[in-house]
């Protein structure tokens, strides 16, 4: 009776075996419509063309700062005492009382004086609240200021002393020179 119990025994493990494996083997069983396939994993991330596109994006948009400065913004007029009325980098005469500029990517915008920090016909974005509520654009369109500090052009001393005066600002370049590229 032993050896009965013993091969019945035996039995039951082996059957139980081949059900545990035919049950693993059933699992893995996979339809040919359920597989889902992943090309990408032996292909390597180029980090340099990501950055240089993320460049270009930033480029194509004309309100991202190329750079950012701090500087003292006042204000000046054409006729001052040591201003010609004729605008340092264009030539234009501007002691008619013209304050500012049409620009065909950032339109009607305020005349600067900068250092050639700026070149000429760069773009910058200040908040100047005595000004205006809103961001306030401008042109390097004049010389005859140093470092980083900008001198807008006003259209009479008034404004110049009262509404401008002396004001330490943050300003960002958005376009340097009269196309947008990074510096």
């Amino acid at each position: 009776m032993n050896k009965v119990y013993k091969n019945i025994s035996s039995i039951i493990k082996i059957t139980l075996i081949f059900v545990f494996i035919f049950s693993l083997q059933k699992v893995n069983i996979i339809n040919e419509k359920d597989k889902v396939s992943n090309e990408n994993i032996n292909k390597t991330l180029d980090l340099t063309a990501m950055a240089m596109k993320y460049n270009e994006m930033q480029l194509a948009d004309i309100n991202y700062p190329l750079d950012t400065y701090t500087g003292d913004l006042t204000g000046y007029v054409a006729n001052c005492p040591l201003c010609s009325g004729y605008l340092g980098c264009t030539g234009a005469y501007v002691g008619n009382g013209t304050t500012s500029y049409n620009d065909s990517t950032y339109g009607n915008v305020y005349i600067l004086a900068s250092s050639k920090n700026l070149s000429c016909g760069s773009i910058v974005r200040m908040n100047v609240s005595s000004i205006s509520s809103d961001p306030i654009y401008g042109i390097v369109l004049d010389r005859g200021v140093t470092g980083t500090s900008l001198d807008m052009l006003v259209s009479s001393n008034d404004i110049a002393t009262t509404t401008i005066g002396r004001k330490r600002i943050t300003y960002d370049v958005l376009r340097y020179g009269w196309t947008r590229n990074a510096n």
